[in-house]
């Protein structure tokens, strides 16, 4: 009779068994999510070494937003400046930056090639990683020293617990194994490091991805670059 309760039990606790497995795995081995849709907040510092002091003061105080849905992506360079906005269509792969500083309002269509040819710069980055790790907005980040192809190296700290879908928003970073919560970047003759401040979870209206109909001087890659933008 003990064995034959044992074998009723063990066939009601196994489906239980099988339910918490296929949920853990959903989530990885080490509690991976895969970041389909999210805002992350970056706040950012300017480091100068006195070199421009006054574009250092424009810019104190900046701060990145990305929002991610699918494979599109809108990140959000916000200064007293104004806002300089890059959309990532996930589906065509179009990229439009959005530049709005006062009456300067520009929007200028990149086609993926574009894009591409744009951050030129970045690829073929590789990546050490090294046994350092901090924790930044209650994530644990490791340590990686990135490296352009010039020889340039670069500090960042990721997550392996957050793989985003759509690399493209943050091309410096994309070869990484996570989402980069830290890490340092040049802005003209400026070094900025950015720093997440928080990761919010909730769905991305579709709405952050539309393009204003008007108000606009929409300009051709090509054009930007010819006037110097």
């Amino acid at each position: 009779m003990y064995y034959i309760n044992q074998n009723n039990k063990m066939k009601k606790i196994y489906p239980v068994l099988i339910m918490v497995v296929s949920f853990l795995s959903s989530f990885g081995v080490y509690g991976q999510k895969k970041l389909t849709e999210a805002t992350i907040s970056y706040d950012i510092v300017i480091n100068t070494n006195n070199a421009a002091p006054q574009a250092a003061d424009l810019l104190d105080g900046a701060t990145s937003v990305i929002y991610l849905k699918g494979n599109s992506s809108r990140s959000e360079m916000i200064s007293s400046l104004g806002t300089q906005s890059t959309i990532v269509d996930g589906k065509t792969g179009k990229v439009t930056i959005l530049k709005d500083y006062g009456e300067q309002k520009y929007m200028i269509t990149m086609t993926p090639d574009n894009w591409r040819v744009s951050n030129k710069k970045y690829e073929g980055i590789s990546f050490t990683y090294e046994n350092e790790f901090k924790t930044i907005a209650g994530y644990n980040c490791q340590k990686a020293i990135g490296k352009l192809t010039d020889g340039t190296t670069f500090t960042v700290y990721f997550t392996r617990d957050l793989i985003p879908v759509n690399k493209d928003f943050q091309y410096l970073n994309k070869n990484l194994p996570g989402l980069a919560m830290q890490y340092e970047a040049t802005m003209g003759k400026l070094k900025v490091t950015y720093t997440v401040s928080g990761i919010n979870f909730n769905l991305v209206p579709a709405a952050k991805f539309d393009l204003p109909k008007s108000g606009y001087r929409v300009m051709s890659y090509e054009e930007s670059v010819g006037a110097g933008n």
